[in-house]
């Protein structure tokens, strides 16, 4: 078996059939017709064509008799949050084809359904990260509380308890949508958080922190629980790809101008596609 992650797609649907034209090849040149291949989320939005991008992932992942999935990512919550009334689009948005699409509702339904984190083996797929206090198992267990909902008749009023920064730390005794926030916002936003897991949503731009605020990439806090598992995620593409013993970062701007980012789970071969810059990164 061979097993890729492929980083944040946003959009950019030429650049997916590229990089999945990669895989096949190089899991080919090792006897593996049909490879496990995982998205990190965000498949959607800000890039070019998101209508194309999620209807192709769709596909593949339906016929691929569960070899094929991707994790939720922020922007694939927020096309749900604008399908279900909750929100309006952003100018920034490339939604409104999907919104307006006529398998819409069949597209919308397979995003909600979609899980928040996936185990292979020794990795643990998530969108953004995973919080200090979490070990791999726990975080599995909460993720599978958030599906449970996503998935449920109650969605809508779910959704609509979802957005905020609050709260910012982990505790086992939160319940309700408190409880499910704090799951969401650290899998789907989560860069920075303080020693003790307190989580930062203000610096985007960049993939280091000043040591004077005391923050810190999540996955540097010193004790973190989950580093027995390789987490491998997306979501950061101001930090790039990072390649470490027990962590994957694949968000390497696709939509920037930088390049689509896949890793082979069992060998770290890396497979790339350079991306013309769909998006102009804010300035300062």
């Amino acid at each position: 078996m061979k097993t890729y992650v492929i980083g944040d797609l946003q959009g950019c649907h030429e650049q997916a059939l590229a990089i999945l034209d990669r895989i096949r090849a190089h899991a080919a040149e090792s006897g593996v017709a049909e490879p496990a291949i995982l998205f990190a989320g965000d498949l959607i939005n800000r890039g070019p064509d998101s209508l194309s991008t999620l209807r192709h992932v769709r596909k593949l992942a339906m016929a691929s008799g569960g070899l094929i999935d991707s994790v939720l990512g922020n922007h694939d919550l927020h096309m749900l949050a604008v399908a279900y009334g909750i929100r309006p689009e952003h100018k920034s948005d490339t939604l409104a084809e999907i919104l307006h699409a006529p398998d819409r509702d069949e597209l919308v339904d397979w995003v909600r359904r979609r899980p928040l984190a996936i185990r292979s083996g020794a990795h643990i797929l998530v969108h953004a990260g995973l919080l200090p206090q979490w070990t791999g198992a726990q975080a599995m267990a909460l993720a599978g509380e958030v599906q449970d909902m996503l998935r449920g008749d109650g969605i809508a009023e779910f959704l609509a308890e979802m957005y905020g920064n609050e709260p910012a730390q982990w505790s086992d005794g939160l319940q309700g949508a408190d409880r499910l926030r704090c799951i969401i916002n650290a899998m789907t936003r989560l860069r920075f958080c303080t020693a003790d897991g307190v989580m930062d949503f203000k610096m985007k731009e960049s993939g280091t922190a000043d040591p004077s605020t005391g923050l810190m990439p999540w996955f540097d806090v010193p004790g973190r629980r989950s580093a027995r598992d390789t987490v491998v995620f997306g979501h950061w593409s101001a930090l790039g790809l990072k390649m470490e013993a027990n962590l994957l970062a694949l968000d390497s701007g696709c939509v920037w101008g930088g390049q689509l980012s896949a890793v082979c789970l069992e060998d770290r071969t890396l497979l790339q596609e350079q991306c013309p810059q769909f998006k102009q990164p804010k300035q300062a």
